[in-house]
């Protein structure tokens, strides 16, 4: 016997991810209507296959200490930006969607200011996102499909950058963004510096130390 259960009665512990695959986008967008924006799930779609994850407490907090990282070189460089956090970016011509941890427009920020949808096969993809403990094929085959020029993935105290190169994703030392940001030593030794001595404290000392970079010939 077959039981169906509606998407929006499925219940996920925290940390946990169900994928559902052979699902056409027709589907996939009516699962995104039934379930709504007001949601701690967040959802990623590429090659007929969706994944809906729960993520624990710990990854938020690396979210927004990473964030907040981004936001302050941004600050200290003077760089216009506009960040959409965990918005859904879609394209129906590559059939993919995905819903990053954070994301950033900066060269690209005029083009999005003042819109609360966004369309892909209309609009940009952001200039950089960001995801916590990412470990899907899924995922990173929907930013690929999307084409993300730049990702960051943090993972068991480690960041890896992603540059897109001939639409395939590239591991690189240096950030496309922040190329004079030594980055890749900068996220672990902030969430580090933040375990020690609180969120706030190991922000102070990374944003002082973006200054001293800046100013040195």
């Amino acid at each position: 016997m077959t039981v169906l259960i509606p998407i929006n009665k499925i219940y996920l512990n925290l940390g946990s991810k169900i994928s559902i695959p052979n699902l056409s986008w027709l589907e996939f967008e009516n699962i995104l209507e039934e379930l709504g924006e007001k949601r701690n799930l967040r959802l990623a779609y590429s090659q007929q296959c969706l994944e809906i994850m729960s993520p624990l407490p710990e990854h938020e907090r690396v979210k927004i200490l990473i964030s907040d990282l981004v936001k302050i070189i941004l600050k200290v460089q003077r760089k216009p930006w506009e960040a959409l956090g965990s918005t859904t970016f879609k394209n129906k011509t590559m059939e993919a969607g995905i819903e990053p941890d954070e994301c950033f427009y900066i060269k690209n920020h005029q083009a999005v200011i003042g819109k609360n949808r966004l369309d892909l096969s209309q609009d940009p993809p952001p200039d950089l996102a960001i995801e916590s403990d990412l470990t899907s094929l899924t995922e990173i085959t929907a930013y690929q499909k999307l084409k993300v020029p730049e990702l960051w993935v943090y993972h068991q105290g480690k960041l890896t950058i992603y540059i897109l190169q001939e639409k395939e994703y590239k591991k690189s030392s240096i950030s496309l963004n922040f190329p004079d940001v030594k980055i890749i030593e900068a996220i672990p030794k902030l969430i580090e510096r933040a375990n020690l001595l609180g969120s706030s404290q190991a922000l102070w000392e990374f944003e002082e130390n973006v200054k001293a970079t800046q100013q040195s010939p």
